[in-house]
């Protein structure tokens, strides 16, 4: 691996970190006008497959008979894994729309390190090293001050906390299979079959709550937006990128995510974040700096 790819690597998950950072905050914007969790999901799924889709067909005419053509197993693979996908957004914006302020959203969102660590553990039989552990318990430290736990005037609705740690267990597994689950195709392809997956889970949502009316002015008002950095950016260029970087250094530039969420509730939203809030954010980031630097400096002696 060369360090050209790596330095790519490191751009391309980047801006698709910091793309899936902006999302919570334009989907608190569009509940302010009165958009439903259901319309919001579906808009953005349905503009995003067809971004996908569009994305796709422009490789087919680049590439011609290049193109790697997936077979009905990885057709399936990749749409099972990708449920996972419909499920975090769904249970992320459920997060939101209880009134959890955006800023502690990312902070739950965040608990796929330590869900990853276990979820590594049980897949592999193996008890997590003396480093991930302490990794572990400075993001719990950590989410207890971004959350502002500690100030007893602070009230999170339960459910809104729940959602969260649901859609950051759904993100574990999304991240888990979307890694290891037909690398060899593009990542336009694995994307488009991920979100045909995770579709399955918004249209259930939506028949589900459905209260007879949908407003399908979301999709001018705020589903571009929304497809562009939810369902058609971020998984593009995370997938595209985390070969080039590595799950360990993939994993640390992809914490961008964090700070830019948290920046943009600040600046759009008016939420209120205070000095302590932002010690646990560095302590979230910090953790996970540690975890995966001691994975990649034991992935190089390998090599050596």
């Amino acid at each position: 691996m060369t360090k050209n790819n790596v330095l790519k690597g490191v751009v391309l998950v980047g801006l698709g970190a910091t793309s899936y950072g902006m999302l919570a905050t334009f989907v608190k914007l569009a509940y302010g006008e009165g958009y439903t969790t259901a319309e919001v999901t579906t808009s953005q799924f349905i503009l995003g497959i067809l971004g996908v889709l569009i994305i796709n067909a422009f490789q087919r005419m680049r590439k011609g008979n290049v193109v790697v053509k997936p077979s009905g197993r990885n057709i399936m693979q990749l749409a099972v894994a990708g449920t996972s996908m419909g499920m975090t957004s769904v249970f992320y914006y459920l997060a939101v729309n209880f009134n959890v302020p955006v800023s502690i959203c990312i902070v739950l969102l965040m608990q796929t390190v330590w869900m990853g660590v276990l979820l590594e553990a049980i897949i592999n039989k193996t008890i997590p090293s003396g480093r991930k552990i302490l990794s572990v318990i400075v993001v719990l430290i950590g989410t207890a001050l971004a959350t502002n736990l500690i100030n007893s005037k602070v009230q999170l609705d339960v459910r809104g906390v729940i959602c969260g740690l649901l859609a950051a267990a759904s993100f574990t597994t999304t991240m888990f299979t979307s890694n290891r689950i037909a690398t060899h195709l593009s990542s336009a392809q694995r994307s488009l079959f991920m979100l045909l997956g995770g579709a399955v889970i918004v249209a259930g949502f939506a028949i589900y709550t459905w209260t007879g009316t949908f407003n399908v002015s979301i999709f001018l008002r705020w589903g571009i937006v929304l497809s562009l950095f939810g369902t058609i950016i971020p998984p593009m260029l995370l997938n595209a990128g985390f070969p080039k970087t590595g799950i360990g250094l993939g994993s640390i530039v992809s914490s961008l995510e964090l700070p830019v969420s948290v920046m943009m509730a600040y600046v759009l939203l008016n939420e209120e974040v205070n000095a302590l809030q932002w010690t646990g954010i560095a302590l979230i980031i910090a953790a996970i700096v540690i975890m995966n630097v001691s994975a990649k400096k034991s992935n190089t002696n390998k090599i050596q």
